[in-house]
């Protein structure tokens, strides 16, 4: 023995027996896990601070600002990392030593990380070890708010058949259902499967807005400007389930608005044909017509004259030239010909903005020559109008 080499410190044993405990849980080793567990060098909870860019381990509450190098990486025991690296028998391991199974180092506990990443054999395990189902992130999301893509579906399947309450909200400030997240995300098929056990159809969250109000609004995909079929269909399946059509969020919107906003004509259609009312107003005074025409430009892929003829073939009130601001007496039709008011319009020729060309507004022909109705209140003002006389 080598007289001269140094003694290794308390610290850098810990160290290293820390080291070797993280390489076996990457590496799957549960042999060299389960020695070092036996042999009690390390505390079965350790917590290890983990490169976790897409933050699958971290769970921040909403409001709170963090620099983005402290988002890179996140607190994690033993479990949380057998979780994520889908390593079972590292799990079993960890479990059977007394691991601390709702354990939250940064905000989730290894049942969240585990249906967020799909992983349904380390769901039933955790459930079978006692971990809770109905337990919060940092975030306020339960287990079921992060199943939100199709091969989550059987984990959240997994948490309600084992007593998952699917009608508990975010413990945030969207106080959202799990019906609410999977019309989000367009799942159909957890939405048949939460109704079926008992979701509230007409659930709100903290906006007033239903699932099919939210399924409605994210029918678009933004980015790529399409619509999008699993939404249209979970549309279909809550109308189905009686879902309330008029349904007004705090804004006063209901689902025909968001429709219009998207100017998706197939929602607009099936919610029509369901009994919305086409001339409901929000807060703002616009009625799902108004919304049509003001985001025509920006809907490439919409049709929006089937969306227009939609609203007017189920009562919509007609909108004339006189009342919207954005329609001149200069316009002319595709022969050439000056269109008069009253005659049809193309759809995108409405919104063409002519504010600035100074034009005189136009009276309707069925209007001309007529004096302004003068409602009692008025005619009793005491207010002299020019070319009266006082008495």
């Amino acid at each position: 023995m080598d007289s001269t080499a140094a003694p290794i410190t308390k610290s850098a044993a810990a160290k290293l027996v820390k080291r070797n405990f993280l390489e076996a849980l990457k590496s799957n080793d549960f042999g060299k896990l389960k020695a070092i567990l036996i042999q009690r060098q390390i505390d079965v909870d350790t917590v290890f601070e983990v490169e976790d860019e897409n933050m699958v381990l971290a769970s921040y509450k909403q409001g709170y600002w963090l620099p983005s190098y402290k988002l890179k990486s996140s607190w994690a025991t033993g479990l949380h990392l057998s979780v994520l690296f889908g390593h079972v028998e590292c799990l079993l391991v960890l479990l059977d030593h007394n691991a601390t199974i709702n354990c939250r180092p940064n905000g989730k506990t290894p049942l969240h990380v585990a249906c967020e990443m799909a992983n349904l054999d380390c769901v039933k395990i955790l459930c079978d070890r006692g971990a809770k189902l109905n337990c919060y992130s940092l975030s306020g999301h339960t287990a079921l708010h992060f199943c939100t893509t199709p091969s989550s579906i059987l984990c959240a399947k997994q948490l309600v058949w084992r007593g998952a309450n699917v009608n508990m909200k975010t413990n945030n400030q969207d106080e959202e259902t799990p019906l609410h997240t999977a019309a989000h995300f367009g799942l159909p098929e957890l939405v048949a499967f939460y109704v079926e056990h008992g979701a509230v159809v007409d659930s709100v969250n903290a906006h007033m807005e239903t699932p099919l109000a939210t399924a409605t609004y994210w029918a678009l995909r933004f980015k790529e400007q399409e619509f999008s079929r699993e939404h249209h269909l979970i549309c279909r399946m809550l109308l189905d389930y009686k879902a309330e059509v008029n349904a007004r969020d705090d804004d006063f919107k209901t689902p025909l608005h968001k429709a219009a906003w998207n100017c998706d004509h197939v929602l607009m259609h099936m919610m029509l044909e369901a009994g919305a009312e086409a001339n409901l107003m929000d807060i703002n005074g616009c009625a799902a017509i108004q919304y049509v025409l003001k985001v025509t430009s920006v809907r490439p892929a919409a049709r929006p004259e089937i969306c227009y003829q939609l609203l007017l073939n189920h009562g919509a009130a007609r909108i004339y030239p006189p009342q919207f601001h954005k329609y001149s007496d200069r316009e002319e039709g595709e022969d050439g010909r000056r269109i008069r008011c009253g005659d049809h319009l193309p759809l995108h020729r409405y919104i063409r903005n002519t504010s600035t060309r100074g034009t005189a507004p136009i009276e309707h022909p069925l209007n001309a020559g007529r004096r302004p109705r003068t409602s009692q209140k008025a005619r009793n003002s005491p207010r002299t109008w020019a070319g009266q006389k006082k008495k």
